[in-house]
């Protein structure tokens, strides 16, 4: 028996083919299926199957999904592939034979290995593409797959295409590659490589006047939907048809990226996808942060003319602290500086699980993977988890650089690499007024301009406080801000929140950044934030956390690295209110404090 993936759900014995009806056990085999031979954690499953919302039973009800989901296999026959239970989740094992996405992975990457010969690499990378057979998983009515995994899986296809039309082209095949690319370029028509193979497939078969008709297609669509001009590659094509000159052969381009899990691989980590390694986004409003600008811009550009030793910055501080908006601004500022281009590359997947350094690796050195020598490029590494995850990541060429932001402190990479750090902390008073002011506009602002600075002070100038708050404004624009003030100290978490975007809370990211956490920091965490003290010290934490002085200090330098607390030795440590609020509001786990002690030992050993 074979499961397909790759299209609707359906389990095949080679003649005849069952197409599962929409379940929650088909989610649940739908889920397991993409990380064949990988443990999926509990919650990720929870969180597929039923979406953010879960039932108090959730649990529960997943294993009688596993049931289910069992009886299934009995009833069509599958013995070789069975849903096995392992320690913090569970597992389907299954090989190509098995699983048509491990058939097509692996074909891709027998192509890759034939790269030598194109028609044989052509040939290869055709047979897996046939076993795409239709939409992809339309039987399976997950909003997190669909969001989160669908693009993914469609991205692959789509690399692989390209790369087909590549050879097609450099084969001379230019009529082949024109049947392919009609479609292709109809179906993503905001896809510009297609477009520029289309185009070029048009020239080189005689039909200048057709190309150039599909130049300007492609230019008004992108300038009406997107509001952008097509790529400098684009430009040159069209320059190079309108003067008639000869393309010459054509170009090599970059293969499909392959994936395959190893030992390195991070339970529960979804195979890589192009959402995690895109070009830096813009900050919409950005403002603040005016010495951190500056002393970052200068440092990224000291070796602009000398192409001097690379460099690194860690922007580090609490979650929702404003980090990553900070870099993404900074990146496009000094954009000019790096031609080689300036890469986002998310450092967690959207389920919160950390990527592996050789996954990153590898997506970002196919992405720059046609940089000239002596071609700077920016790195964004966003979120970072620990020093580890990212060393592999950090350039070393002359002219390099990288933006790295995490929550942790990551002392052992300065210690290790060098670099410069800039430790966020909440805005003052100014800077988050002139939030709200950029956000909301000048005439709502000024309007109330007193209410504004109290309607900030309320989110504790926070930024990820701010913006969700000047979002809920925006979209209730007869809302006085006065009135939001009030209506915010009410229930700060629960308002705190957009309804339609559930990660973006504060509840959820303090939550998520919680979970990253050893349980037993994360308890202490609770405990101290629950005590009623604006400073602390070591010494006050002691009855709450159950051990001496010298360990709660551990604790709290931990905790403080991880950013769940202000400052530090020698001054008193702080909680922020609104940490202070989300830990009010979660009772802490009855625990052995023993362990904590325990685990404070060993972290400093």
């Amino acid at each position: 028996m074979r499961f397909r993936i790759l299209g609707p759900l359906s389990i095949t014995d080679g003649s005849d083919a069952a197409v599962l009806q929409p379940s929650k056990p088909t989610v649940l085999l739908a889920v397991l299926l993409l990380h064949a031979n990988t443990v999926v954690s509990v919650e990720y499953l929870q969180r597929a199957i039923w979406g953010e919302e879960q039932p108090v039973t959730a649990r529960a009800a997943l294993q009688t999904c596993v049931l289910r989901l069992r009886q299934l296999f009995t009833r069509h026959g599958v013995i070789e592939t069975p849903v096995e239970a392992v320690p913090g989740g569970y597992r389907i094992t299954a090989g190509p034979r098995a699983l048509d996405l491990i058939g097509f992975r692996n074909g891709v990457a027998r192509a890759r290995e034939s790269a030598h010969t194109p028609e044989a690499e052509l040939h290869l990378l055709k047979e897996a593409l046939s076993l795409w057979q239709g939409p992809l998983l339309a039987n399976v009515r997950s909003d997190v797959l669909h969001r989160d995994e669908v693009p993914r899986l469609a991205e692959e296809r789509l690399r692989t295409v390209e790369r087909v039309c590549d050879l097609q082209l450099r084969l001379g095949r230019c009529g082949e590659a024109l049947v392919e690319l009609w479609g292709m370029t109809r179906e993503h028509p905001g896809h510009e490589r297609f477009r520029e193979q289309l185009i070029e497939a048009l020239y080189r078969t005689g039909r200048q006047a057709e190309a150039l008709a599909e130049y300007r297609r492609v230019k008004e669509y992108l300038q009406d939907e997107l509001g952008v001009d097509p790529s400098p590659a684009l430009q040159k094509l069209e320059l190079t048809i309108l003067r008639g000159e000869d393309l010459g052969p054509a170009a090599e381009a970059q293969r499909p990226a392959t994936w395959a899990p190893g030992p390195e691989q991070w339970a529960g980590a979804p195979p890589p996808g192009p959402s995690l390694v895109i070009p830096v986004p813009g900050v919409p409003s950005f403002t603040g942060r005016a010495a951190e600008v500056t002393a970052m811009v200068a440092r990224l550009t000291a070796g602009e003319n000398s192409g001097g030793e690379p460099v690194t910055v860690l922007v580090s501080g609490a979650p929702g602290i404003g980090k990553s908006a900070l870099a993404h601004h900074v990146a496009h500022l000094v954009r000019d500086s790096f031609p080689a281009g300036r890469l986002l590359v998310r450092m967690v997947h959207p389920d919160g699980v950390p990527r592996s350094p050789s996954e990153a690796a590898e997506e970002v050195a196919a992405a720059l993977g046609g940089r000239r020598p002596g071609d700077r490029a920016l790195l964004v590494l966003d979120d970072v988890v620990n020093a580890d995850q990212v060393r592999p990541l950090l350039p070393t060429g002359p002219g390099g650089a990288a933006i790295v932001t995490s929550r942790m402190g990551l002392a052992g990479l300065i210690a290790t690499h060098g670099g410069w750090v800039h430790r966020l902390s909440t805005f003052d008073e100014e800077d988050a007024y002139q939030l709200l002011l950029a956000v909301l506009g000048a005439e709502r602002v000024e309007a109330e301009p007193k209410a504004a600075r109290r309607l900030a002070a309320a989110c504790g100038h926070y930024p990820l406080a701010l913006r969700i708050m000047a979002a809920r404004l925006l979209t209730r624009p007869g809302l006085r801000l006065s009135d939001g003030v009030g209506w915010l100290a009410d229930d700060p978490l629960a308002r705190l929140s957009l309804a339609d975007s559930p990660r973006m809370s504060v509840e959820h990211v303090l939550g998520g950044a919680l979970d990253r956490l050893d349980p037993r920091l994360a308890d202490a965490f609770v405990r101290i934030g629950r005590l009623p003290l604006k400073a602390l010290r070591a010494q006050d934490c002691v009855p709450a956390l159950g051990m001496a002085a010298p360990e709660a200090e551990g604790v709290l330098e931990q905790l403080a690295d991880a950013g769940f607390l202000e400052e530090g030795p020698p001054g008193p440590y702080r909680v922020h209110d609104l940490l202070r609020v989300y830990a009010r509001g979660h009772a802490p786990n009855e625990l052995d404090r023993t362990e904590l002690r325990t685990a404070d030992r060993t972290e400093k050993v």
